[in-house]
C-alpha cells in the first residue's frame, strides 16, 4: 500500500506532463470561393486560437479561388498572427487554385493531401485567360507576380514557380510540389499531418502535436449567412427584384408590396456593391437597358428599344462583375433567363399596366356623356327627368323636349343632366 502512493503520483505526473506536451490544436475548413466573408471568418479563428492557447491553427483548405485582394487580407493575418498558421490542401483530390495558391504559400507550414493540386494563379483580363492586349492588364499582371513572389520569399518557398503560376497558369500536383519546394509535406489524413507537425520549429517555438485533440472553430451564423449571401448570382438576383418592386409600383401605383421589396433590395444592393468587384461599365450598360424599355413602353417604336435594351442589358449583365476574378463571375446560365425575363416583364406586365392608365374612362359620371335615353318627362330649360345607367336624373335643355323623345347627354352640372334633343 505505501508502495501505491508514489506510483499514482508518478501516474499523475506524467499524464500531466503529456498534456502540457502536446496542446490542443485549432483547425478551420474553407471550401468555399475566397471572399470577405473568408477573411472575417480566418481573422476570429486566429484570435479563438490564441486566445485558447492552441499549439497552432489548421487551415483545411479546398478552393476555386476568390477575390486575390481577399487573398491580401488573408496574407496580412497570417503574418500577424500570434499562433502558427498551417495550411493543410485536402482531402485527396482538392486543390487550392488562384487566391488559394497565394494563401497555402503564406502560412507558415504548407501542407498537401497525396493527389491534390495548386497553382493556376494567372489573373483573368478583360478579354479572358491570357489577355495581354491590355496595357492596364499587364500592370495588374505584373503587380500580382510580384506580390505573390514577395510571400514565397519570406516563407522560403519556390519563388520562381509561384510567379510562373501567376504569368503562365502554372499547376502541380502535391508531390511535384514538395519536390519543388512550394509546400513543406504531404501528410494522409489529420493524424498523420499532426504527427508530421511535431517537433517543428515556427514562431521561434517547437509544435507539440502529436496526440494532440484537434478542436474545430465553426463559423459563426454571421459568417456563414455572409459566404451564401456575398455571391454574384445573388446579387444579380436582388438586382431584378429592385427592377421589378420598383417599376412594378411606379406602373401600378398603389400596389405597396413591390415598391417595398424593391426597397428593401435595393439597400442589400449597395451594402453588396461596397464588397463584391463590381464593374462601373456593366451598370451603366444596365441602367441604359432600364431607360430604353421604359422609353419603348411609353412610345412604342415597333420593338427597336427594348431589342436595343435587351441587347445592352445582356452586356451589362456579363460585365457587372470584374472579370479580373473567375470565381466572382456571372454564369450564362443566370444571365440568360434573368435577361429573358426581364424584357418580358416590360413587354407585357408594365406595358400592360401603362397601357390601362391611358384607356379612357370606362365607369362613373364622365362615362355618361354621349349616352342617349328617352325623356320620362317633358324637359325644357327649367327641368324634366330621364332614367340613365340603372338611376334617375334631373335633366335641362335649351329647346324644350316632348316624353319619350330620345336625348343625348352633353354635360354634367352638379347632380343635373344637360341634354338635347336627338332624332329617333
Amino acid at each position: 500500500m505505501k508502495h501505491l502512493v508514489p506510483m499514482l503520483a508518478a501516474g499523475l505526473l506524467f499524464a500531466t506532463a503529456t498534456q502540457l506536451s502536446a496542446a490542443n490544436v485549432g483547425m478551420i475548413e474553407i471550401r468555399e470561393t475566397i471572399g470577405p466573408a473568408t477573411a472575417t471568418y480566418i481573422e476570429r479563428a486566429i484570435n479563438v486560437a490564441a486566445r485558447q492557447g492552441d499549439s497552432c491553427l489548421i487551415v483545411q483548405l479546398d478552393t476555386p479561388g476568390g477575390l486575390v485582394s481577399t487573398s491580401q487580407e488573408i496574407v496580412q493575418k497570417f503574418y500577424a498572427s500570434p499562433v502558427p498558421i498551417v495550411v493543410y490542401v485536402s482531402p485527396s483530390g482538392a486543390s487550392a487554385t488562384s487566391a488559394g495558391t497565394f494563401i497555402t504559400m503564406a502560412a507558415d507550414v504548407a501542407a498537401m493531401a497525396p493527389h491534390t493540386t495548386i497553382g493556376a494563379a494567372h489573373p483573368v483580363g478583360p478579354g479572358g485567360e491570357g489577355d495581354t492586349n491590355s496595357i492596364m492588364w499587364s500592370k495588374a499582371e505584373n503587380f500580382v507576380a510580384t506580390w505573390a513572389r514577395s510571400v514565397a520569399e519570406k516563407r522560403g518557398r519556390n519563388a520562381e514557380w509561384i510567379e510562373s503560376a501567376v504569368r503562365h497558369s502554372m499547376m502541380i500536383t502535391s508531390e511535384e510540389a514538395v519536390h519543388s519546394n512550394v509546400v513543406d509535406l504531404i501528410a494522409n489524413d489529420m493524424p498523420d499531418l499532426l504527427k508530421k507537425l511535431d517537433g517543428r520549429t515556427v514562431k521561434d517555438a517547437e509544435l507539440k502535436t502529436a496526440g494532440a485533440a484537434v478542436v474545430k472553430i465553426p463559423m459563426a451564423l454571421r459568417e456563414r449567412f455572409l459566404i451564401l449571401f456575398l455571391r454574384p448570382d445573388v446579387m444579380f438576383a436582388l438586382m431584378l427584384m429592385v427592377i421589378y418592386g420598383i417599376i412594378g409600383e411606379l406602373s401600378n401605383p398603389g400596389a405597396i408590396l413591390p415598391g417595398v421589396v424593391g426597397a428593401i433590395a435595393l439597400v442589400l444592393v449597395l451594402y453588396m456593391s461596397a464588397v463584391l468587384p463590381i464593374n462601373v461599365a456593366g451598370l451603366l450598360l444596365m441602367a441604359l437597358a432600364l431607360t430604353l424599355f421604359i422609353i419603348d413602353v411609353f412610345a412604342p417604336t415597333h420593338g427597336v428599344l427594348t431589342g436595343g435594351g435587351i441587347l445592352a442589358f445582356f452586356l451589362g449583365a456579363l460585365m457587372l462583375f470584374d472579370r479580373s476574378e473567375p470565381a466572382f463571375r456571372l454564369s450564362l446560365w443566370v444571365i440568360i433567363p434573368g435577361t429573358v425575363l426581364t424584357a418580358l416583364f416590360f413587354l407585357f406586365i408594365v406595358g400592360a399596366g401603362l397601357r390601362a392608365q391611358r384607356l379612357p374612362t370606362r365607369t362613373g359620371r364622365e362615362n355618361m356623356l354621349g349616352k342617349t335615353a328617352p325623356a320620362a318627362a317633358p324637359i325644357d330649360a327649367t327641368g324634366g327627368r330621364i332614367f340613365v345607367e340603372g338611376e334617375w336624373w334631373n335633366a335641362v335643355s335649351d329647346t324644350p323636349i316632348p316624353t319619350g323623345q330620345p336625348v343625348e347627354i352633353v354635360a354634367i352640372e352638379g347632380l343635373k343632366l344637360k341634354v338635347k334633343a336627338k332624332p329617333a
